[in-house]
């Protein structure tokens, strides 16, 4: 049962409104009725998520990250979320689960989930050879931007959930 207060789009007034009516029209999810207690807080979670809409990762490439914190973070909200939301992108059953566990077939996408740990485990202290390894797998230093963008996206929904108590409204994450 969430601890925050629940706000019904269909009451809501002023700025969260505008955001449920505009941005938020048809994803009324109870991650975003429970970040509505602040408008502030849902505009940055949204300035955030779109900016990340126009990064060189694709689609697919942010949702291996988000599986990947979120069963860092254990949290299953986002467990579920993204796993939803990364076959939305691409990726298949099979990649969703692999991209939790941090360990991809595909080379690429296991190097980002690597990397994305990493930053994750060593709270962005991460190495050379971190970096080269990331980098050797096709990335750029536009990408490790990004990366980390799309990790600070994920630690502010993962920790909202945690906080609040969220209840899941998406599917279930497959067991790991």
């Amino acid at each position: 049962m969430p601890r925050l207060n629940i706000i019904d789009p269909a009451t809501a007034t002023g700025r969260v409104k505008e955001i449920f009516d505009g941005p938020l029209e048809g994803k009324h999810f109870n991650i975003f009725k429970g970040m509505a207690n602040s408008a502030a807080g849902i505009d940055a979670y949204l300035a955030l998520a779109g900016a990340l809409g126009n990064a060189a990762l694709t689609d697919a490439e942010r949702e291996v990250v988000a599986l990947a914190i979120a069963e860092a973070n254990e949290c299953d909200y986002c467990a579920a979320a993204h796993t939803a939301l990364g076959k939305m992108a691409g990726l298949t059953d099979p990649q969703t689960v692999e991209a939790r566990k941090g360990h991809l077939g595909d080379a690429r996408l296991d190097a980002l989930a690597k990397f994305a740990l990493r930053l994750h485990e060593k709270k962005g202290f991460v190495s050379d050879e971190d970096l080269k390894t990331f980098k050797e797998a096709g990335y750029t230093d536009g990408h490790v931007v990004e990366v980390i963008a799309t990790y600070a996206l994920n630690l502010f929904t993962n920790y909202f959930n945690h906080v609040n108590q969220t209840d899941v409204d998406f599917p279930s994450a497959p067991a790991i």
